[in-house]
């Protein structure tokens, strides 16, 4: 199969799809690899070490996106990359297209067949290819938070910390996924209070056990997010529906009730994000203030870390995508159901269940398709 890397162009994401050792695997096996020149610039990888495992350097996307069968890349394509879409083109990537109408139309009027990172499950719910993102995600959000707590940075000066005699501060995290513990860890590690809130007993109970306490849990419900982001001095969104919209946890009557200069993390935005003030940011202007208080809603946070962040997800998605370029995207879906779960959208056709409510798009049955 002919597959092509190109340059990522979202704002800041320093990221690409595939590292050197990635496409010697892959090229191994009988593929032909073409990276765009300077593809892996931001991620420490030189286009000579694209070259010593085989891959072709292309000078432009165009080519890279011309010439290929299946597209590997780590955004989800931009208006500016719609012109490359065509019907015989499979694409592996990272969707979130329950939050983004544009390109989902886009993606089905050009008859794409795409599948999506974040969907790929397996036959226990996990998801294997959107938990190191997630992870790096989570570890961030605790680090970006307390640096927009700073008094310089329009923050309320508070020191996750704290200091002899002086309290520490209150971190609050939303959901005890992979994303949110992470976050808990980080913020723990830090000296912070931490509470994590969620509606799994079974989970809660883990992260007591792994935490040996030092990281609160408290069950999730309307009346005790509000009184736990009252008292909060930093908030972390982590709440996740596999392939659905995030519901918005957060209102903007319990943001005007926390103390000036606190600080709200979402790391649900791709998902449309878990607070109803929540705006998609860049890393160019990454945070906004919401009656005093400070917003980070980045839609591509583990682009900031781009090294580490490139070798975990090539980690992650090099089986996968190694399937699809062997069998085709076809047999590799039938021989895998995590490989099915992921298929977003097919010849016009949409199969992903929480995009389809998301959006009130008619939904395929994936079963029928594979037969």
């Amino acid at each position: 199969m002919r597959i092509g890397v190109p340059t990522e162009v979202k704002d800041h994401e320093f990221r690409v799809a595939l590292t050197p050792a990635g496409v010697d695997t892959l090229v191994r096996s009988g593929h032909q690899v073409t990276v765009q020149a300077g593809a892996g610039q931001g991620a420490g990888i030189a286009d000579e070490q694209y070259q010593a495992a085989g891959a072709t350097l292309a000078a432009g996307a165009g080519r890279v996106w011309g010439d290929a069968e299946m597209i590997l890349k780590v955004k989800e394509p931009l208006p500016s990359e719609f012109g490359y879409l065509r019907e015989d083109l499979l694409l592996f990537t990272y969707l979130h297209l329950a939050a983004d109408r544009g390109l989902t139309e886009a993606l089905l009027d050009k008859r794409v067949t795409a599948v999506a990172y974040e969907t790929v499950a397996d036959d226990d719910g996990g998801l294997p290819l959107l938990a190191p993102m997630s992870e790096i995600a989570g570890r961030l959000g605790a680090q970006v938070g307390a640096d927009a707590l700073l008094a310089p940075n329009g923050g309320s000066g508070v020191l996750l910390g704290g200091a002899a005699g002086v309290r520490r501060g209150n971190v609050v995290v939303l959901g005890g996924g992979t994303a949110g513990f992470a976050a808990a860890r980080v913020a723990a590690g830090m000296g912070a209070d931490v509470t994590v809130m969620d509606v799994n007993p079974a989970r809660m109970r883990q992260i007591d056990e792994l935490t040996g306490g030092t990281v609160r849990t408290r069950f999730s419900t309307p009346l005790d997010v509000a009184g736990a982001v009252a008292d909060a001095d930093l908030v972390i969104g982590a709440v996740l529906v596999p392939g659905a919209r995030t519901p918005r946890l957060v209102t903007h009557e319990m943001v005007k009730a926390m103390r000036p200069g606190s600080v709200l993390v979402d790391i649900a935005i791709d998902q449309g994000g878990c607070f109803e003030d929540s705006r998609v940011t860049t890393h160019s202007e990454p945070t906004y203030q919401v009656d005093g208080k400070i917003f980070y809603a980045v839609g591509n946070m583990p682009g900031a870390v781009s090294y580490t962040s490139t070798y975990a997800l090539t980690n992650a998605t090099l089986p996968y995508a190694a399937a699809l370029a062997d069998a085709g995207w076809r047999e590799a879906c039938r021989g895998d159901a995590a490989l099915a779960r992921g298929l977003a959208v097919h010849d016009g056709a949409l199969y992903t269940a929480g995009v389809g409510q998301a959006l009130d798009l008619e939904l395929a049955d994936v079963a029928a398709l594979l037969g």
